[in-house]
């Protein structure tokens, strides 16, 4: 694939990044291209992600069986998000989609699509369903949806089958048969409540005229808009022994009461009976020395006036109004009320967490205890 003509772009600046890599981090000045992008006012260039399209009758009901959400509501026009778990109920992809009445549009990571893709033709066995990578095609750019800003409205997604390929983000609210762990604030609402984030599909090859014609936003922002929501990603969140209940992403991408799929018994026992064993949170960190730290930076808590490792940064950025801030998984039982620290270089750096997952999520079930044999009423 050609490079992105975004990276043409004066200014442009591409930093190393797993996550990100082949589009512009940022232009030259990173918050105020946040600013622009929060409001509705820039777009980001996610040309680098994939584009996968399954036709045939089955699709719905075949992708329904094998993954966490109910897909087999979907109707011509609408997003949801499912996950793809390993028999353990381990997150191994997390995908955007699209239903447009003849295709279903899967968008995944692209460090993760070839594995993905593999597993797809492989499950496919005799159901009705043809797979495509449509990505030499279509490009993906990303958007704020506000009211007041015209910028969203004015971009011509592809239609192929009659329907605008819009990915419009659910995360803006729990979705049906979904559950969130997080508790609202009662004056401010979820974080993710006005997380109006859209992926437009269009034609590759008008990605040069696009990028001409159009306020431009790096990936930074991007990033940097999402944890400060509270969104995982799965190239950021997801390492080899997450599930869903960690991230609060039964919000979003599970049906709770839908049929059996891989996974599912985990995803009820912890639920219902358990406890995840670790939690996310978000990590206000102190700015003093203008330092984010890196994925997989260790967190540290105190305990006794003794230090404890107690899990790692997965994703962090430099927030416009925020300052620096982070998400990090770290043990359930950590104190909830107690600040962290993160490492850095030959020292550490303090950090105020906010509660995403409790330390109490989980066992919603309302079991009653049973008396002991031989216990006295």
């Amino acid at each position: 694939m050609d490079p992105s003509p975004f990276l043409g772009l004066p200014s442009a600046v591409a930093l190393e990044s797993a996550a990100d890599a082949g589009v512009p981090s940022h232009y030259g000045n990173p918050l105020a291209e946040q600013r622009r992008l929060d409001e509705g006012l820039a777009l980001v260039d996610l040309s680098t992600r994939p584009v996968f399209e399954l036709r045939g009758e089955d699709r719905l009901t075949w992708i329904n069986s094998i993954t966490s959400a109910d897909l087999l509501a979907l109707t011509p026009g609408d997003s949801g998000e499912t996950l793809f778990l390993d028999p353990q109920g381990r997150i191994e992809h997390a995908v955007p989609l699209i239903e447009d009445g003849v295709s279903l549009w899967l968008l995944p990571e692209a460090s993760s699509a070839p594995a993905l893709w593999a597993w797809l033709l492989k499950m496919r066995f005799r159901s009705r369903v043809e797979i495509l990578d449509r990505t030499a095609d279509y490009a993906r750019i990303g958007v704020m949806e506000r009211a007041d800003a015209p910028l969203f409205s004015s971009l011509n997604a592809v239609a192929p089958h009659g329907v605008p390929l819009i990915w419009r983000d659910p995360w803006a609210a729990v979705v049906p048969g979904g559950w969130q762990y997080a508790a609202a604030d009662s004056a401010g609402g979820h974080p993710g409540d006005g997380f109006a984030w859209r992926e437009v599909l269009l034609e590759r090859s008008g990605l040069g005229a696009l990028a001409a014609a159009h306020p431009v936003a790096g990936s930074l922002a991007a990033e940097a808009l999402r944890i400060a929501a509270w969104r995982p990603r799965e190239s950021t969140e997801v390492d080899d022994k997450s599930i869903p209940h960690e991230s609060d992403w039964l919000r979003t991408a599970v049906h709770l009461n839908k049929g059996c799929y891989r996974g599912q018994e985990t995803v009820a026992k912890v639920h219902n009976l358990g406890h995840p064993p670790r939690r996310l949170v978000m990590l206000n960190l102190d700015g003093s020395e203008g330092f984010l730290p890196d994925p997989g930076s260790e967190v540290r808590a105190f305990r006794n006036d003794e230090p404890r490792i107690v899990g790692a940064i997965t994703s962090s950025a430099l927030h416009y109004e925020l300052g620096p801030i982070a998400l990090a998984l770290i043990r359930r039982a950590v104190d909830p009320t107690i600040d962290l620290s993160v490492a850095q270089d030959e020292g550490w750096i303090a950090a105020g967490q906010e509660v995403i997952v409790p330390s109490d999520a989980g066992s919603v079930a309302d079991i009653p205890k049973l008396p002991r044999l031989g216990a006295r009423r």
